[in-house]
């Protein structure tokens, strides 16, 4: 089944949106884009990571694969929420 984005603004659905926020900003769920290359759903963060209070560690945690990502806090992103 199709489901574009006018027919769920019109059923009153919130549409997905993508925001340029920081990794300080990320949370659990997001779906985010990290440095143009990589496009996960965030499970966790660890932080600090690795005893840098700057720095933490994204995880994404899914049946088909693990992975962690480590970050600065003022790295750009973008992330896709519920809106």
């Amino acid at each position: 089944m199709h489901d574009d984005l006018g027919l769920r603004q019109a059923r009153g659905m919130a549409a997905d949106i993508w925001e340029s926020i920081t990794v300080a900003d990320l949370r659990p769920g997001d779906r985010v884009r990290l440095r143009g290359e990589f496009e996960f759903d965030v499970a966790r963060i660890d932080a600090p990571f690795l005893g840098m209070d700057a720095m933490v560690c994204i995880i994404e945690d899914t049946p088909a694969r693990w992975h962690a990502y480590a970050a600065p806090l003022v790295e750009p992103v973008e992330a896709r929420r519920a809106g």
